[in-house]
């Protein structure tokens, strides 16, 4: 097969179909990014062959990638090269990307200033880019073209459908297996004894149920045909027996008496036992005869023979049907198979339904719903809308992709006939297909390697690791590459192969890795010797406990100046009396090694475990990140939920919650010594005080949450201190225990009480995977460990040193790993619930197949230097480093070493012995840098600026930090900040229809402001003249607030509130100068005002209105503070009346028990205590400037009417509860003045304070 082309990335052609393979670490995001600004960019000419055939924008290129950390990754490198590219499109003369210069250089000059319009356009756009995952995506396409995809217009994504699929298959328990008899009940429960275990075996298979094969009959039916052909064949197997047994007994006998055998083997206890089996078998309904072990080894041609003396057993032929009779009866036909196919499909079918009816999807019902969709008749019109909205399609990862996925692709963009107006890229790595457990197909990516025939590039340069890195990985894979089957085992017959290993360059990097003054191997490779193949168990233990030591004995050189990474490498000097991090010795740049800089991948969590052991007991502190890695598998779970069931019922009089609570005092977190313990014992007090701790505990989680509760306990046991002082991974405990917190806390809001929540815990604990969104937090300090990972986690990251001791470990394909999967020579994805030596075979060769494809990746995750542990185990041959080494042939413990001089011939990678184990302790240097002084910014600070409302003007009698704290944003807000120093009672006693008695506070502030608000939005003479809709309104909003008593009071009050004249001017109302709430015509309720405040310096603005409004009359001053940014606040009511323009404030306030308390000095001073005459300025200045941008000729002294004040619990009194003040002209222009910044005089608030 011929070998791609090296891409060049800024010729590539930028249409059609094509196939870019990009191996590790070859920079395959920045290419992405690359071609996305060609894309944005278009043809720098009309006869620019390689460019689409027009510029794009964002929305409309479709990049696809496998993960929501992979899309945000990928959005942010796309949005800062289009920044990048912009910039050198400036000609700013500071580029230095040398790919962005020669794009730029395509492109005349002259139309540089406009490619770096489009490109900022398109990074300003990023947030609306089509950048997703495949599910996201298929979701958008399911909701907006509903029309053609004949999908519902509402869909809801439920990515947990665990509860919906439980329900249809106890849907399907009872519809087929409750009708059965007991018989067939039996042989059902003989499978699966509930519905629960039965859908823990549906859950895998419902994804794939299509390749099940065809449908199968009911279970009635199956059961009856199964057992029909079952007893036809036991009555075959039992044909010849009672004849044969009737020649055996008394031959047998006879033989015993002639001492033709050893009777002991063979004595007369056994043969009556024995042959009483076969007799009873043979007579009865019996399935198997009830044999020992020993009986199916003896009763057979050889076990008779080893006992047989003279003559030969008689009735040879009953020996040899016993030598096969198990066999035979493992072969008897079983209806698991059937009936578990009848399930699944049945479920999958019930599962559609069930999701149509509820409007909503799984995620991987999206892809399949859009497959089916462009499969369908109207295919042709859904393909076309979705080329239109998106005529490139870019797709990442793409070795990871699945039949279903490529399908969809293919049915939009037609990848076989490509076309000069569409393009896709399909982008990715087959040497790094790897998540065949998840669906990932390897095949499918080979299905489209054909399909692009011709049209297939590669990205041939490293720019992760170094030379020499690079050179041994290309080494190991070309050598396994030369044996029959090529190096991934696609190699066919005729020497065709699919997926070669193409060795790519190195880039380098800039430092070297040393240790001694001397440059380590690349890669070392590390051969136990024995004589015997190790178990696994052996091999773990050995490799972890040399391995460890190894890192400890490099950290220790670290710590010592000895080890780490040199820049400018040459012959250093002694640098271990410095104390910096980086060490100089002439030219060179030393490094130090850290805990940091090293990775073990592993395959699983034991692995994980022995390690970690190995490298804890020698000093050395790790993390272990894997996909599994949640936080309920974490070690303080089950003793949060000890604490809980404690909480739960402390005050129990039983045993069991005793016992309950005893067990949360002893677990080890909380830390009650064994004499603390045995005191409980002992003083029925301190049992008590405990009781009645945790019975507060129950109440604080009863009134506040589980939450609250989680961080009480860690108070007062002092848990975090406990944490981090007395376990060795305290802090990941402790974030651990906080992390749980918030998720049970989340998961009460949908759950009945404290028992259900403790169920959810129990239930998450024992099935942690079942919850995806509960990956363990990452600590900050992780990042300073050594990473323990498994290989698939791994994948896509990179670490300066890795350790692979366990790589030699392979697990193959048992029988009980049903169902099996495996391809068929065109590609098709094969199911098997059955287990014979060839499907065995077939499905362990691809398994053999990614472990190759994972060796690949975890030897190409190093930067500078990979060790890796080897040994003989049994099945070697089978595993990935088996195939490396040997292709496949069985390799022994003695020819190891040979096999690896052999793959070390010719290379830089060094073959060592495996390090012996030491004792030697990691002690991690102190920190000893001195805290130096507070750093000065040199850059001046920005200037204050923020949105303050009258509710920011303070008067506490101290200075005011210039914090500015959160502003209302709705008028009810700014309502309740007003009265929230309000004194507040439940006043329960009605009077007549005044409010001198009506509850206070901020709610019932609220609430009065909310009957004004409402009559005023329905128009007060409307509200006023239909009691049947004031009625309904002040009812339901009384039974709200529970206070019905007074509706009566209520409903009297706001009527005559309506229609009651309210002065207009301070004096005694008269005819010409009052006006009611009724009369009113042209009016706004909540006017929402924001001017601008130019440095206001608070005392200035209270000099101001104190000067003109009530003058002489002492009040509380407003704190020193600068109001600079915005003034904002909500009007209550604006409204002309003959001509004038008035602001209308409403006051809840209580003055007193009776209208004698509601005097006109008694509002004055309730105005000028509560600063409201403030408030009356700023708002008549929000009308003054509106007026005056609205009235074209507006005259203060004409327009203004002025500010009423209307305290509502005096509405009764002769002044109806009214302050009102007429517009003072000179202070409302003074106040715009200032605020404007125009006046001579406005000072800082700092300046005015002086």
């Amino acid at each position: 097969m011929s070998q791609p082309a090296p891409l060049d990335p800024l010729r590539l052609p930028l249409h059609g179909s094509r196939l870019i393979e990009a191996s590790a670490g070859t920079g395959k995001t920045f290419t992405i990014a690359l071609l996305y600004v060609r894309f944005v960019l278009g043809g720098h000419s009309t006869d620019d062959d390689t460019a689409f055939v027009r510029p794009l924008t964002p929305p409309e290129i479709l990049v696809v990638t496998f993960t929501n950390a992979a899309t945000q990754e990928l959005r942010e490198r796309i949005r800062n090269r289009l920044v990048e590219a912009a910039e050198v499109f400036r000609d700013d003369g500071q580029a230095s990307d040398e790919l962005l210069l020669e794009l730029r250089d395509q492109y005349a000059h002259a139309t540089w200033p406009a490619c770096a319009r489009r490109l900022a356009l398109a990074a300003e756009w990023m947030d609306e880019a089509a950048v997703s995952t495949i599910h996201s995506w298929c979701y958008r396409m399911l909701r907006e073209h509903a029309f053609d995809s004949g999908s519902l217009f509402s869909l809801n994504l439920e990515n947990d459908q665990r509860e919906l699929e439980q329900e249809v298959v106890r849907d399907y328990w009872r519809s087929f297996y409750y009708p059965l008899d007991s018989d067939a009940l039996g042989i059902v429960t003989r499978h699966w004894k509930s519905p629960d275990e039965l859908h823990a075996i549906l859950q895998r298979l419902l994804p794939e149920s299509e390749a099940l094969g065809d449908e199968k009959p009911e279970p009635n039916e199956t059961l009856a045909a199964t057992q029909a052909e079952r007893s036809a064949q036991l009555r075959a197997l039992k044909a010849p027996w009672p004849a044969w047994l009737d020649e055996l007994v008394p031959a047998l006998e006879e033989a015993a008496k002639r001492k033709a055998f050893k009777g002991q083997s063979f004595n007369a206890k056994s043969r009556a036992n024995w042959l009483g089996a076969l007799r009873e078998w043979c007579e009865t309904d019996a399935d198997r005869p009830a044999l020992t072990d020993a009986a199916w080894k003896r009763m057979t041609p050889d076990g008779m023979a080893d006992i047989w003396k003279e003559g030969a057993p008689p009735c040879p032929p009953a020996w040899q049907a016993l030598t096969q009779l198990p066999a035979e009866l493992n072969a008897l036909p079983e209806p698991r198979n059937d009936l578990l196919i009848h399930a699944v499909q049945w479920c999958r079918a019930r599962l559609e339904r069930e999701q149509e009816r509820r409007a909503e999807m799984g995620p991987n019902d999206l892809l399949t719903h859009l497959d089916r969709a462009l499969q369908g008749p109207n295919r042709e019109a859904l393909a076309a809308q979705i080329l239109r909205q998106f005529p490139v399609a870019l797709i990442d990862e793409f070795q990871d992709t699945d039949p279903i996925q490529y399908r969809i692709f293919n049915a939009v963009y037609a990848i076989a006939q490509p076309r000069r107006n569409i393009a896709i890229l399909l982008i990715g790595d087959p040497k790094q297909a790897i998540y065949a457990f998840r669906g990932a197909d390897i095949f499918t990516y080979l299905q489209a390697r054909q399909d692009t025939a011709g049209r297939h590039v590669t990205l041939g340069t490293n720019f992760r690791s170094s030379h020499a890195m690079v050179a041994a990985v290309n080494h190991c894979f070309h050598y396994a590459d030369q044996h029959d089957a090529g190096a991934f085992l696609f190699r066919a017959d005729d020497g065709d192969n699919p997926l070669p290993f193409n060795p790519v360059n190195a880039k380098g990097t800039k430092d070297t890795l040393v240790h001694n003054d001397k440059p380590l191997p690349a890669m070392t490779l590390w051969p136990l010797e024995s004589d015997e193949p190790l178990s696994k168990t052996a091999y773990q233990t050995e490799m972890a406990e040399r391995c460890a030591s190894h890192m400890a004995e490099l950290l220790e050189a670290g710590r010592q100046q000895q080890a780490g990474f040199s820049k400018g490498f040459a012959k250093a000097g002694d640098n271990s009396a410095t104390g910096d991090s980086s060490v100089r010795s002439g030219e060179q740049t030393l490094t130090p090694l850290a805990p940091s800089d090293m990775a073990v991948l592993v395959n699983g969590l034991q692995e994980a475990r022995a390690i970690r052991l190995a490298l804890a007991s020698r000093g050395i502190k790790s993390v272990y990140l894997s996909d599994h890695d949640k936080v309920f598998n974490s070690p303080i779970a089950p003793q949060l939920e000890t604490w809980l069931r404690a909480c739960a019922e402390p005050q129990a009089n039983s045993r069991q919650a005793e016992a309950k609570l005893r067990a949360a005092l002893a677990t080890p977190v909380i830390g009650l010594s064994l004499e603390e313990l045995d005191h409980l014992n002992q003083s029925e007090l301190a049992w008590e005080a405990r009781v009645e701790q945790f019975s507060g505990y129950h109440r604080l989680w009863q009134r506040q949450g589980v939450l609250p509760l989680v961080r009480r306990l860690m108070v007062d046991f002092k848990l975090p201190e406990r944490l981090l002082g007395d376990f060795a991974d305290g802090e990941r405990l402790l974030t651990d225990l906080l992390h749980l917190g918030e998720l049970l806390q989340q998961a009460s809001q949908e759950l009945d009480g404290e028992h259900a929540l403790i169920r959810f815990l129990a239930e998450a604990i024992a099935d942690p995977d079942s919850h995806g969104d509960s990956h363990k937090l990452r600590l900050e300090s992780d990042a300073d460990l050594v990473k323990v990972v498994t290989i698939h986690k791994s994948k896509g990251l990179e670490y300066p040193l890795v350790f692979l001791p366990f790589i030699a470990n392979h697990r193959p394909v048992k029988a009980e790993d049903v169902p099996l999967r495996w391809h068929t020579a065109d590609g098709t994805l094969t199911l098997s619930l059955s287990a014979d030596e060839a499907t065995l075979a077939t499905a362990d060769r691809e398994r053999l197949g990614e472990d190759l494809r994972k060796l690949y990746v975890a030897l190409t995750r190093a930067r500078h230097a990979t060790w890796l542990g080897l040994a003989t185990l049994k099945g070697s041959e089978n595993s990935a480093i088996g195939h490396l080494l040997n292709g496949g042939k069985p390799l022994g413990p003695s020819g190891l070493r040979a096999a690896l001089e052999a793959l070390t011939e010719g290379s830089a990678i060094a073959l060592t012995d495996a390090p012996e184990p030491t004792a030697l302790r990691f002690t991690p240097a102190p920190e000893q840098r001195a805290l130096g002084n507070a750093r000065i910014p040199l850059r001046p600070a920005r200037e204050q600026w923020w949105i303050a409302s009258y509710s920011a003007l303070r008067t506490s009698g101290a200075i005011s930090p210039p914090t500015p704290q959160a502003e209302p944003t709705t008028p009810q807000e700014a309502t309740t900040l007003e009265v929230l120093d309000e004194p507040r009672d439940d006043a329960t006693h009605t009077g007549a229809f005044h409010l001198h008695r009506f509850p206070r506070g901020p709610g019932p502030g609220t609430f009065l402001h909310g009957l004004l608000e409402w009559a005023g939005q329905l128009g007060f003479n409307n509200a006023l003249q239909d009691p049947a809709a004031r009625e309904d309104m002040l009812r339901r909003r009384v039974q709200l607030r529970g206070w019905q008593a007074w509706h009566d009071t209520l409903a009297g009050w706001f009527e005559e509130l309506l229609a009651t004249p309210l002065p207009l001017s301070p004096q005694i109302p008269n005819e010409g100068s009052q006006v009611a709430l009724c009369e009113l015509e042209s009016y706004q309720v909540e006017l929402e005002f924001w001017f601008a405040a130019h440095q206001v310096g608070t005392r200035k603005l209270d000099e101001l209105v104190s000067d003109h409004l009530l003058p002489g009359v002492s009040r509380p001053a407003l704190d020193a503070d600068t109001l600079n940014g915005m003034l904002k606040g909500f009007i209550d009511l604006a409204f002309e009346h003959d001509g004038r323009f008035y602001v209308l404030d409403w006051k809840s306030n209580y003055l007193g028990s009776d209208d004698s308390a509601y005097t006109a000095d008694a509002l004055r001073n309730a105005m000028l205590e509560k600063r409201y005459d403030l408030q009356a300025a700023l708002y008549l200045l929000a009308l003054h400037r509106l007026l005056k941008a609205r009235l074209p000729d507006y005259d203060p002294h004409q327009h203004l009417g002025g500010s009423m004040t209307v305290f509502l619990r005096g509405s009764r009194t002769a002044a109806r509860g009214v302050h009102a003040v007429p517009a003072p002209v000179a202070l409302i222009e003074a106040l715009d003045a200032l605020f404007t910044g125009t006046a001579a005089h406005s000072a800082t608030g700092q300046e005015a304070a002086v």
